[in-house]
């Protein structure tokens, strides 16, 4: 296999490797655990994901409070690599109180067995209440300094799934040093915010491209057809590589082999431009054929933002939702994200459609060049793509925890 590429991550001068590991998708439980509750199976499947991703080089490990018992079963292994070899990230929320997200921050590095973590991001600013109590004089940006003073992080981030506008302010305020942000082949409308942060010389991280960005470790065929010789998965991942303001990839990797098909992916590492064009102009030209090349161009041109559309329906994710399962085949991704507006509080922000059709839209679509079709889109994408509600992945994983348990109740109660 190839060598893995590392990439300057900004201002922090970490080399950082194109491809992280991701510590969402191999833990046991989306809560704290007792560590003597964890089956030795699941324990041992996570070290060795991680080994597996050490030999790779991949030496970013990233995990989060709000992943469960993720970061204390990675304090099972990592104490036993070379610490100067690794690069460990944890995320955590913002709090209204700093001494919280100080105290929660503690936490974390116990359950890490670690003296210090190399990055520490400020987990889901997705909403400018968030931005402003993170940054505001002895907010949490402050509080995640004075970690940074005493020896115990090394550099301050953000992850976000806001709205351009707040990620772009979250950027130009400087006070971060990296940012954990969406952006891939279906979804490039936080492009701006990535020029902004490679100006002010910060890191770009690269948010779940496998499954935010097309579910594409389960591609329909006509993806499969347009991106060949490539798997889906691989242009993707080098599309974003291609550009030298992003720096490094999320891989949430749930076995050890799940980094295999984007290591193989870097055989084309020399010639990314080369390689992924032809398949980048096979996909538009679908793109245009399905839709219209205008529609193509300018369909999110004068759309606000759902806070101000009415019903605070999220108009411009359901327009990116519907034109990419029209134009792609990628379906089944669509449902799964259209149906988890209005069910995810700010990590999936907005309305679906359901109340379209007894909106006025007038006002809200009056800058758009497609005010006309949209509202009968909206109305469209409803029908399609509507469906029973969905949950985030930890919410998911409680839901059938509960179901278990219950199960197990009314057999105790024979």
């Amino acid at each position: 296999m190839p060598r893995m590429k590392y990439r300057r991550f900004g201002r922090t001068e970490l080399q950082m490797p194109v491809i992280s590991c991701g510590g969402m998708r191999y833990q046991f439980k989306w809560q704290d655990v007792d560590p003597k509750d964890v089956p030795k199976e699941n324990q041992e499947n996570v070290e060795a994901i991680i080994r597996r991703a050490v030999d790779l080089g991949i030496n970013h490990i990233e995990t989060a409070r709000g992943y469960g018992s993720s970061e204390m079963q990675l304090g099972k292994i990592l104490p036993t690599l070379p610490r100067d070899r690794i690069i460990v990230q944890t995320k955590i929320a913002p709090h209204k109180n700093p001494e919280d997200f100080l105290t929660t921050f503690q936490k974390s590095l116990k359950h890490l067995r670690l003296d210090y973590v190399d990055l520490l991001a400020l987990h889901g600013v997705n909403h400018r209440q968030y931005l402003e109590c993170s940054l505001r004089k002895n907010g949490c940006v402050a509080a995640a300094r004075k970690l940074q003073r005493d020896g115990l992080v090394r550099h301050v981030g953000f992850s976000t799934h806001a709205t351009t506008d707040i990620i772009l302010e979250a950027v130009n305020s400087g006070e971060f040093d990296y940012l954990n942000v969406h952006w891939y082949f279906v979804n490039d409308l936080n492009w701006p915010a990535i020029e902004a942060a490679h100006i002010l010389d910060m890191g770009v991280f690269i948010i779940s491209p496998n499954d935010k960005g097309g579910k594409l470790y389960s591609p329909p065929k006509k993806l499969l057809d347009l991106c060949a010789p490539l798997t889906p998965m691989q242009f993707n991942g080098l599309y974003c590589l291609a550009r030298k303001e992003v720096h490094t990839l999320s891989c949430g990797a749930a076995r050890p082999i799940d980094f295999d098909e984007h290591i193989r992916a870097l055989d084309f590492y020399d010639n990314i431009a080369g390689t992924i064009a032809p398949i980048e102009t096979r996909l538009r030209a679908e793109m245009e054929r399905a839709l219209g090349a205008d529609w193509c161009r300018r369909w999110f041109e004068g759309l606000p933002h759902y806070v101000d559309m009415p019903g605070e329906i999220n108009v411009t994710e359901i327009l990116r939702l519907w034109m990419h399962a029209r134009a792609l085949d990628l379906v089944d991704w669509a449902k799964m994200r259209y149906n988890l507006l209005g069910q995810g509080d700010h990590w999936f922000p907005g309305e679906n459609a359901a109340k379209a059709g007894v909106l006025n839209w007038q006002t809200a679509l009056a800058r758009s060049p497609f005010a006309d079709s949209i509202p009968n889109i909206l109305r469209e994408a409803h029908e399609w793509l509507g469906g029973v509600p969905q949950k985030r992945l930890s919410q998911r994983f409680q839901s059938t925890m509960k179901a278990k348990i219950r199960k197990v109740l009314r057999r105790l109660q024979r």
